[in-house]
């Protein structure tokens, strides 16, 4: 996975319930030919948010995966993760 790279790895989540939470950008994954993004959220769980990433120019976009999709998503994350901690 590689590492995502900005001027800030924070990225703010905003809700449809006006809640909002600052993510920690852990990287990004190629999965299936697309783009994927993982963020750990900055409020002490140990929870990880899955979207799909797409690069525009200066700016990025967050897509929503699939439900069919996602947890195929989730376990190439997953995957990747262990892989990780073997090293």
């Amino acid at each position: 996975m590689s590492n995502y790279e900005d001027d800030s790895d924070i990225i703010t989540l905003e809700f449809d319930d006006d809640t909002s939470v600052d993510c920690e950008a852990m990287g990004i994954f190629d999965f299936e030919d697309k783009e994927y993004i993982a963020l750990q959220p900055l409020d002490g769980t140990d929870d990880v948010y899955l979207f799909g990433f797409k690069q525009l120019d200066n700016e990025f976009e967050l897509l929503e995966i699939e439900s069919d999709d996602f947890d195929r998503v989730r376990a190439a994350f997953d995957a990747i993760m262990e892989d990780n901690s073997k090293e």
